[in-house]
């Protein structure tokens, strides 16, 4: 168990931020957060600057840089160390304008916040999904008490959908941190161990149908129903993930409907 006094540094958060986190700490982090909520929403802060920053630059950052200007080429040329030392202060001039830009491009190219969303929720699947001891911290047969617990934690009255009729078992749920504040996860598994997760927070966000996101060999449909945003996510097979999500959607649905 992550002894919760224990500071997370910096460097950790900017690390599971950037997606460099060894994997070993990406738990200790994510239950950290998860007690620290005023340190989450900065760091879901920080994940939404370095998206809208990948979104607007990305794709000149993965650009080669010009022949003209690699040291290499330069040192051929027999310029001097004094030219070359001007050419790494513009170059590093031209970046710190980049930067001063960053904000004014974070709002004309800032991601969807849904899209920020099932990145966490992605995120979260891909932690957890390879747990064998501790994929949960409240167990299935507890779904009162996990159901009350977390519907306070979200201030919103949440529902655990019923899936054993399309094969899948309930194991369990956790609380996480999120961008828009705590969120809610939900484990099933079937019979051969295949392995399904459902991601509730607050989205801020009107009604919306199912979108689709894949990503490494994971995918997840996502959707908005009166405030709260679900994301179902699992391996890579959209038929099937498909299948449990439009269930999923539709006991969303019904239970909207009976408190209308």
């Amino acid at each position: 168990m992550t002894d919760l006094n224990t500071p997370i540094t910096d460097d950790e958060l900017h690390a599971y931020v950037d997606g460099e986190l060894p994997a070993d700490r990406q738990g200790a982090v994510l239950e950290w957060l998860a007690a620290n909520p005023e340190a989450a929403a900065q760091v879901a802060g920080w994940r939404a600057q370095a998206e809208a920053i990948r979104a607007r630059y990305g794709a000149v950052a993965s650009e080669p840089v010009p022949p003209r200007f690699k040291i290499e080429t330069l040192s051929r040329r027999g310029r001097s160390w004094t030219a070359i030392a001007a050419a790494a202060a513009v170059a590093a001039f031209m970046v710190g304008s980049v930067s001063g830009w960053v904000a004014r491009g974070a709002s004309a190219a800032n991601p969807n916040g849904l899209e920020l969303l099932t990145s966490d929720a992605l995120d979260a699947y891909k932690l957890y999904v390879v747990e064998v001891r501790h994929p949960v911290e409240v167990p299935g047969d507890e779904r009162a008490h996990m159901t009350q617990w977390l519907s306070k934690r979200l201030g919103a009255d949440l529902k655990i959908p019923e899936l054993q009729d399309i094969g899948l078992k309930l194991v369990g749920g956790r609380l996480l941190p999120g961008a828009t504040g705590a969120a809610a996860f939900y484990m099933y598994e079937t019979a051969s161990g295949e392995r399904f997760t459902i991601y509730c927070a607050k989205a801020g966000e009107p009604d919306s149908a199912l979108h689709y996101k894949g990503a490494e060999g994971t995918a997840a449909f996502y959707f908005v129903d009166k405030d709260i945003a679900y994301v179902v996510s699992g391996p890579a097979n959209r038929d099937r993930l498909e299948k449990v999500t439009q269930e999923i959607y539709a006991q969303v649905e019904k239970a909207g409907q009976r408190k209308s």
